[in-house]
């Protein structure tokens, strides 16, 4: 066998659906492995077990890395693709690190193979790359959230300092006040009516800062991903034209397969 034909057989295999979705359920599996570690009965019980399923785990996932890399057309093919890169970068870390002293980072890297997961399922990948893009959009809200809980952690400290210091007592303590706030925890009960009994301003405060920050500002952030989550999705969506090629293309693989065959009978009738 060519070292071309044998890497268009490894091509075939990384891009066959049975191969991917084997390699899903390793890496599901891998996932159940270092979730059953985290109990010391197990772990104490089945310890040279797992060790040695993870090993093979490892093994196979390297030996996956190989097929696609050489079922590329070359190194600089398959690492232009950043999900290859980061395939490439978790495992390599995975092998670096067995039989280290740093057992908490090779667990970590160990839980982070269950990532690869995204870069194989076509899905997820979309909606990943699609969640980047909305990265530099939401620019403009972080810096207007940022002024918002700048304020209030101010006009809050000067207001609550001396009646709320466990909450209010420096900025910084106010800032992680505010976190709270905007995400629903506990708000009323945990802080704003402790403070109601002794100032009443504290329901403007409170009620203020509710509406804005997580009414308002935190929405602008589910519309922004929304909005770019749809304009990746329908830039995906095949257009017209794209069809017509496409459907052009399979037109003249099927002459060409018809025109093979035809050469082929003529050939044996001669």
């Amino acid at each position: 066998m060519t070292w071309k034909a044998f890497q268009n057989r490894c091509a075939a295999i990384a891009e066959n659906k049975i191969f991917t979705d084997i390699i899903i359920g390793l890496i599901l599996l891998n996932a159940i492995i270092v979730g059953l570690e985290t109990y010391p009965a197990i772990n104490q019980r089945y310890a040279a077990s797992l060790y040695w399923i993870d090993a093979v785990l490892l093994i196979i996932f390297m030996v996956e890395i190989m097929i696609r890399i050489i079922g590329s057309y070359s190194l600089a093919h398959f690492f232009k693709n950043p999900w290859n890169v980061f395939d490439f970068v978790i495992v390599a870390a995975s092998i670096l690190f067995v039989g280290s002293n740093y057992v908490i980072v090779l667990r970590i890297f160990r839980i982070l193979r269950v990532l690869r997961a995204i870069s194989i399922i076509p899905s997820l990948r979309k909606m990943v790359n699609a969640l980047l893009l909305t990265i530099p959009s939401m620019g403009n809200i972080m810096i207007l959230l940022a002024i918002f809980f700048y304020i209030y952690a101010v006009i809050g400290t000067m207001l609550f300092q001396s009646i709320a210091p466990d909450h209010f007592g420096s900025l910084h303590r106010t800032l992680l006040t505010l976190f709270q706030l905007i995400t629903l925890d506990s708000w009323a009960t945990g802080v704003m009516y402790p403070i109601l009994e002794e100032t009443s301003i504290a329901l403007i405060y409170f009620i203020s800062f509710i509406l804005i920050g997580a009414f308002v500002i935190i929405n602008l952030f589910v519309g922004v991903i929304v909005n770019n989550v749809e304009e990746a999705n329908r830039e995906n969506q095949p257009t017209p034209t794209d069809l017509k090629l496409e459907a052009m293309d399979k037109e003249l693989k099927e002459i060409k397969a018809l025109l093979k065959e035809d050469v082929q009978k003529e050939a044996t009738k001669e």
